[in-house]
């Protein structure tokens, strides 16, 4: 087996991580002098060191007429690696590929059942697309207020009410690690003649290991989005979009999808998020037993290590005889829960970014460091023993985990979000608010779930939620005004 310490040895099946090092080779000893974009032509001495590595897709990876091929070369090996006949890497992240794929669903005026812990790109994808999110909202855990999953007979009941709906998406696993039954949704959209749309962008890695959750297309998902950037050795915005069509089968149109991506994929793509994409598959195709099995030790380790300390939870899977109930959490994922330490997550958060550790994610009971394939037994004991540092130093006294506003407030909807965005609108002061029609997106970040979105009806149960989490350090994100002194209503 080669080493996947050696990116080397991957290039042989991965052409776009070829391409990259025979361009950058070529640069690096003076065999290439480009007369293509990007302007900064591979120079350090003018702004530095920030454009290492920057080749481009076209002019750099392959030729401008595309000659070479590597980039259908490489999407069909990720297809393959997936057990599907389409898959396209994007450049623009999750939020890209999600939007794609949202495209590709329907005609503008129909219905989509939708999760909502939805990220915002699928939000701003139904505003492009036209459609009329009908939500449905997962389970709330009882032990610790986050979101569970999304009950199947909720969707089910929501495609029999909305029979003109085009497709069902949801997010999962979700932004805290916890699971739905894939299957069971998958079954309950196929039985309304609708496919579905799994937002899996923190589980590149499901599938890949025996040990971890089998990923949703096996499961009978028309289409998956996952990051390469999230959880894989990646570059930032390195995601993709892989699915099941009715080449073979499957419910998504293929040219949709195709047009879908195309229409908001930049021309100018980066070659070396391309390029990391491509390896990051390969790596996980040759060695992603290892690596992931790995990964899981070192989150069940840490695991073990902060439960020991009093009050402090970690957040784990439960079978259906636990008094709490059944939960199924994504086996790599490290959620650390303060409540019943009384120490504040943003103390915490702060003490760690001062140490050089920050995080994915901090409120007030709850904490999310990201741990990936890149971690090693010293980064994870690093962070643990940071962290147990910290709570120890800021311990309180015992309260309630405070479930997030993202999770738990209710919406109601009076327009189409489309319609809502691109209506008249107006500023008003907050407590003018309550009773008029949103038009902006509103959401406490992280994790970026809206409580309020374009053509939902405002309450003042939501302005009161997002204002406990201004007011508690969080931060209000997408809103005009981050204060929430006003927000922005369609005018009457």
């Amino acid at each position: 087996m080669t080493d996947p310490r050696d990116p080397l040895s991957l290039a042989d099946d991965a052409p776009l991580l070829a391409a990259w090092l025979r361009f950058d080779a070529g640069v690096r000893d003076g065999g290439i002098t480009p007369f293509t974009i990007p302007g900064h032509k591979h120079r350090t001495d003018l702004v530095g060191e920030v454009i290492r590595g920057d080749v481009p897709f076209v002019g750099g990876l392959d030729s401008m007429k595309q000659s070479g091929g590597v980039l259908g070369d490489a999407e069909r090996r990720a297809a393959a690696a997936w057990g599907v006949d389409f898959a396209r890497l994007s450049v623009g992240g999750s939020t890209h590929a999600n939007q794609a794929a949202v495209l590709a669903l329907g005609r503008p005026g129909q219905s989509v059942v939708i999760s909502r812990t939805l990220h915002r790109s699928l939000l701003l994808g139904i505003v492009f697309a036209g459609l009329r999110p009908v939500w449905v909202r997962p389970e709330i855990d009882a032990a610790t207020g986050l979101p569970g999953a999304v009950p199947v007979a909720a969707v089910r009941h929501a495609l029999a009410e909305n029979p003109d709906a085009c497709g069902v998406i949801v997010g999962d696993p979700s932004y805290v690690g916890t699971m739905s039954d894939i299957a069971g949704l998958a079954g309950a959209a196929h039985e309304a003649g609708v496919p579905l749309v799994v937002d899996a962008a923190w589980a590149a890695y499901f599938g890949f290991s025996p040990f971890m959750p089998p990923h949703a297309l096996t499961q009978g998902a028309d289409a998956l989005v996952t990051s390469a950037h999230k959880t894989l050795p990646a570059w930032s915005q390195a995601a993709l979009l892989l699915a099941r069509t009715t080449r073979t089968g499957g419910l998504l149109d293929a040219d949709r999808l195709e047009r879908g991506f195309d229409a908001s994929q930049s021309t100018s793509a980066a070659g070396a998020i391309l390029a990391s994409t491509d390896a990051s598959r390969a790596l996980l195709q040759r060695h992603g037993a290892v690596l992931v099995d790995r990964l899981i030790a070192l989150v069940h380790s840490a695991r073990e290590r902060l439960s020991a300390v009093g009050g402090l939870v970690t957040l784990t899977s439960r079978g259906a005889q636990h008094p709490d109930g059944w939960l199924e959490v994504d086996p790599a994922k490290l959620v650390v829960l303060l409540a019943g330490t009384g120490a504040h997550g943003h103390d915490v958060e702060a003490d760690l970014l001062e140490t050089g550790l920050p995080l994915e994610m901090a409120d007030r009971d709850v904490l999310i460091p990201i741990v990936t394939l890149a971690d090693d037994e010293s980064s994870v004991t690093r962070l643990v023993e940071a962290l147990i540092s910290s709570i120890e130093r800021h311990r309180g006294a015992p309260r309630r985990m405070m479930p997030s506003s993202a999770w738990t407030v209710e919406s109601e909807s009076a327009l189409d979000p489309r319609t809502a965005f691109f209506a008249p609108h107006e500023t008003v002061p907050a407590s003018a608010a309550p009773g008029r029609v949103c038009a902006e997106l509103i959401a406490p970040y992280p994790p970026g779930v809206p409580v309020l979105a374009p053509g939902e009806i405002v309450t003042a149960a939501a302005i009161d939620a997002l204002r406990s989490t201004l007011a508690d350090g969080g931060r209000i994100a997408y809103a005009a005004d981050p204060t929430l002194r006003t927000i922005q209503v369609v005018s009457r």
